[in-house]
């Protein structure tokens, strides 16, 4: 039986599971189904686990009455057997039961996190634009850490409600009246248990709410943590995580409160129902309708629906959590990608010119072009135009969690009017990705050519180094494609010698998480790299050295149009060393293209260019690069790979 790690299929090419997002117990009841026969079998093996407590006090009461009573010792001999057989077997159950509870556990909580994850990749950029980061890693983590726990109480509950059933029965056969009062005490406890049921509810809400954006906050402190620092601002927005952390520990005693509320009904419930038990079975052992091994088997009996009524608040509480769980991460998971098929999808040329409507930008091919703009903002939008990325909306995304005040009617108005306007955000981009998209290779708008084919043609690397932890190899080379020579290549245009040199192990050697242990000038030339390996036909690079110093700049404008030669390169800079070396420059004015030409005749002749250019142009003054310019270097050999030989 293959069920772990969990085949996942959501979100892909053969999208025939994606999960129930129609309401949280429908979403719930599809990871259920998830665990396929692993949870039949998880059922079957509690039930086998639980026979010395479903026949246990039966057969000791026979004991009792037919060997002690009645004075048989091959029959109390008989009753001790059978006993000793069902406890080996239900004590042997326990280990295969155990096994299968925590392999339930871990297939909800790994198939939560590739739902995620397959939901990230089918959306890209689009699911930051709709969702906070912290809902999106809280969904991965605590709460499918919740769906497991989930899997493990409803197969634990099922077990027990059958065992409910059969202890009932045997019950009915020996004592009508007791018989009806084992009946009766569950359903009495749901109804006493039901009115707490619902603050719990709520508070464990809003735990999960304060505890989302804690997440939130630190996210984005560990992200910023360098900047904060240059501002003396880790004070401030420690204290701000600080205090946040504190509404979390108020609210988690809240919920923990009313939990034990609902636990302590419980308890005292399952008290009464034991005394109860045990007043009426021996008035009936005194009035003679009762033997003495019998009142024995009820009273084991009643002491082993403590069990099951306990279970029944576990239940209750972890059905609890995970419907809030399942609601957070409906609103992640029913998020629709905005990219359609086209109706009738055409292929990109090679080697034509790109126009951009918007702009007027007129990109020659086999040229390094560089687009100036002294509004960033404009130039960042020009290359998402460029690669196909939706623009950024204002306030695009929508909280998950309500407010912690709205409550009954309010509460349901409040999701019900945000679910709408998810609804209308993913409209909205879905009408903006049908259109033409305003950006033409050659003749062909880019709206009317599948997504992947763009992708693989044209490659953004913005101005964010993202890097993951793994090896350097893998960090520049994901896909193991590179040759030595390819990689030295890259190596060198992106004058990241150093980076090489600081990581023990070379190629083989193992990156931090996000980069830590590299500087920030240094992430970016890893990042500029990997871009430059991958070698795309054309490569849009948004401020690609806006970390480095001006030295190594200047061997990176040396370099890039020579490693480029032949392959349409555009990059957005206002960086006078880049320009410099550029074969055309594009001024970019309130978004429209007002000027071209050279770096020297744009800085001669257009005093626009010059007021957003000379920010220090004694800085493109730079000593010449060093002589060593015109090949890649070859000295590391201990860490590379022989020559022709795939990194």
């Amino acid at each position: 039986m293959q069920d772990f790690p969990p085949e996942i299929r959501a979100y892909s090419a053969r999208d025939d599971a994606a999960p129930d997002t129609r309401s949280p117990r429908h979403f719930l009841w599809w990871m259920i189904r998830l665990e396929g026969t692993l949870a039949l079998a998880g059922v079957g093996i509690a039930l086998v686990w639980m026979l010395p407590q479903v026949l246990g006090p039966w057969l000791v009461g026979r004991a009792i009455d037919d060997g002690i009573v009645g004075g048989d010792s091959g029959a109390f001999l008989q009753w001790v057997l059978v006993l000793l057989a069902i406890t080996v077997v239900g004590g042997l159950s326990g280990t295969v039961y155990h096994t299968v509870i925590v392999r339930e556990w871990l297939v909800a909580l790994y198939g939560t996190t590739k739902l995620v994850t397959r939901k990230t990749l089918q959306l890209g950029h689009i699911l930051p634009r709709r969702t906070p980061t912290g809902e999106v890693l809280s969904v991965s983590g605590s709460d499918s850490d919740q769906f497991g726990g989930f899997i493990e109480i409803v197969t634990r509950a099922l077990s027990e409600v059958v065992a409910f059933l059969c202890v009932a029965a045997i019950v009915l056969t020996i004592s009508p009246t007791m018989g009806v009062l084992v009946l009766l005490s569950a359903p009495l406890l749901v109804l006493c248990g039901m009115p707490l049921l619902r603050p719990m509810q709520r508070w464990q809400g809003i735990e999960r709410s304060r505890n989302s954006e804690l997440t939130s906050q630190a996210t984005d402190i560990v992200g910023g943590l360098r900047i904060l620092r240059g501002i003396g601002g880790e004070n401030t927005f420690g204290g701000n995580y600080a205090r946040q952390s504190q509404r979390v520990r108020q609210s988690g005693v809240s919920a923990g409160s009313w939990q034990a509320a609902v636990e302590a009904v419980g308890v005292l419930l399952s008290g009464i129902f034991v005394v109860a038990l045990m007043w009426v079975g021996v008035r009936e052992v005194i009035n003679g309708q009762l033997s003495v091994g019998q009142l024995i088997s009820i009273l084991g009996y009643g002491l082993f629906l403590i069990q099951p009524m306990r279970t029944f608040v576990e239940f209750a509480q972890k059905m609890t959590r995970a419907v809030v769980s399942a609601r957070k991460a409906i609103a992640v998971l029913e998020q629709r990608p905005p990219w359609l098929p086209p109706t009738a999808p055409q292929t990109l040329p090679h080697d034509a010119p790109i126009t951009d409507d918007a702009s007027g930008l007129v990109v020659t091919p086999g040229l390094l072009t560089m687009v100036v703009s002294g509004v960033p903002d404009d130039s960042a939008a020009l290359a998402d135009r460029l690669g196909r990325y939706l623009p950024e909306e204002q306030d695009a995304r929508i909280a998950l969690e309500l407010p912690e005040d709205l409550k009954g009617r309010a509460a349901r108005r409040e999701r019900a009017r945000r679910v709408i306007a998810r609804a209308e955000q993913a409209v909205r981009d879905e009408e903006r990705a049908r259109q033409a998209w305003g950006v033409l290779v050659g003749d062909v708008d880019l709206g009317a050519v599948e997504l992947p084919e763009v992708r693989s043609h044209i490659l953004v690397s913005d101005t964010s180094p993202h890097l993951f932890a793994g090896t350097l190899r893998s960090a520049v080379d994901p896909h193991g494609r590179l040759s030595r020579e390819a990689a030295e290549a890259a190596l060198w245009a992106a004058s990241a010698d150093d980076v090489f040199d600081a990581v023990p192990g070379g190629w083989a050697g193992e990156l931090d998480e996000r980069g830590r242990g590299l500087s920030g000038g240094q992430r970016q030339r890893l990042v500029l790299m990997r871009a430059l390996a991958a070698d795309p036909e054309v490569l849009v690079l948004v401020e690609p050295t806006s970390a480095v110093d001006a030295h190594t700049e200047a061997r990176i404008a040396a370099r890039l149009g020579r490693a480029r030669q032949g392959r349409t390169t555009v990059v957005m800079t206002a960086s006078p060393l880049l320009l410099h070396h550029a074969d055309e420059v594009v001024l970019l004015q309130d978004g429209q293209v007002t000027a071209r030409g050279t770096h020297t005749d744009l800085l001669a002749e257009h005093s626009a260019y010059r007021s957003v250019v000379v920010r220090g142009e004694e800085s493109a003054t730079i000593d010449p690069p060093e002589p060593d310019d015109t090949h890649p270097e070859t000295h590391r050999q201990m860490t590379r790979p022989a020559p022709q030989e795939v990194l």
